[in-house]
């Protein structure tokens, strides 16, 4: 996504965006590469380093680009950014270029005509990205500070929509993006701005196809082993009331009668045990839907790439899915030992029950 074929009117479309999908939080950002130049206390350069960055809405008023990219929490000296001019760096990179907080550096890089774009900033922080490239050669910076360095005021590389409610629906972003391409695209002119969806880029649909097929996978063989534990209980129980059994059969009670009220037991046992099971597993995925799980301490390698958060989600399967084996299982277990009942005579009741 070169500069020179940047998306312009940004703040038109933005606002038009928001308007035709308001359950999206859309926002700009710049990418851009170049050269960071740091001067020694003469103002002669001192060292110099090939940078990438990412230019992002910091200063905006319902901008949460810090929370979304967990800048605050990344920073490791310094502080955010507070006005124009002031930028992050990566810390390795801080310390091998031998820059401190509040040093002065400057970018060479190409505006979007094509010219060469020089700009002074000051470093008011660094912080660790969590990536090694990164760490070694990236800057964090406002967006309207390359607005102005790359010559594209009301321009930006790209816009980003983000689910407001943090969780990301393939079907329904299909639908957008199709919306959307179906009003802006224009066959006739290849400047015209492209929805894409996050399957359709840096092979991420792949990568998303197997995340959903682990997911799948995992789930999948935690329903068996749970199926089989529930299986097993509800054999071993009819197993054990053999006993019973077999003292309503002296009595005279009819084999059938014996074996449907066993399975309206079990049938009972399991709606019940389902229904105290969901619940409480749903009360847990509320919490961590809706708070999560600091987990800082156990990725301390990661910082803005990965979240430190661990969240769940409830989902319409949610609802559902623990009743299968809870009830089905359960259900299953006391239908093949409830079988034996009819295989037993009453004549040899009394052998069996040693009366």
């Amino acid at each position: 996504m070169p500069n020179d074929l940047s998306l312009t009117g940004i703040e038109k479309l933005i606002a038009s965006l928001k308007n035709k999908y308001p359950d999206y939080d859309w926002t700009a950002r710049i990418k851009f590469v170049g050269l960071l130049d740091v001067p020694d206390q003469n103002g002669e350069t001192k060292a110099q380093n090939p940078i990438f960055g990412m230019a992002v809405n910091l200063f905006g008023k319902n901008s949460r680009e810090n929370e979304r990219l967990n800048l605050s929490r990344s920073v490791v000296r310094g502080r955010m950014p507070e006005k124009p001019g002031e930028i992050l760096i990566g810390d390795e990179f801080a310390r091998k270029m031998d820059v401190g907080i509040n040093h002065p550096i400057t970018l060479l890089s190409t505006s979007s005509s094509g010219a060469m774009a020089v700009q002074n900033f000051i470093v008011c922080g660094t912080i660790k990205f969590g990536v090694a490239a990164m760490d070694r050669g990236a800057m964090i910076t406002d967006l309207s500070d390359m607005q102005f360095t790359l010559e594209m005021p009301e321009g930006a590389t790209e816009i980003l929509g983000f689910c407001k409610n943090n969780f990301y629906n393939s079907i329904e972003a299909g639908k957008i993006k199709s919306n959307f391409n179906s009003q802006f695209k224009n066959s006739d002119n290849q400047y015209s701005p492209l929805m894409l969806t996050l399957e359709d880029q840096n092979g991420l649909g792949e990568y998303l196809q197997y995340i959903n097929a682990v997911g799948f996978l995992i789930v999948g063989i935690f329903l068996v082993a749970m199926s089989v534990v529930l299986l097993n209980s509800g054999l071993m129980s009819g197993i054990r009331r053999y006993g019973e059994v077999g003292v309503r059969l002296a009595l005279g009670e009819a084999k059938d009668r014996i074996f449907k009220s066993l399975l309206y037991e079990s049938v009972l046992i399991g709606i019940t045990g389902s229904i105290i099971g969901t619940t409480f597993g749903l009360a847990i995925s509320f919490y961590l839907q809706e708070f999560g799980i600091d987990v800082t301490e156990t990725i301390k390698s990661t910082s803005i790439i990965m979240s430190n958060f661990l969240r769940a989600r409830i989902s319409f399967a949610s609802f559902y899915i623990g009743f299968i084996p809870g009830l089905l299982a359960n259900l299953f277990g006391t239908t093949f030992s409830g079988i034996q009942i009819f295989k037993r005579q009453t004549a040899s009741l009394f052998k069996e029950l040693e009366v």
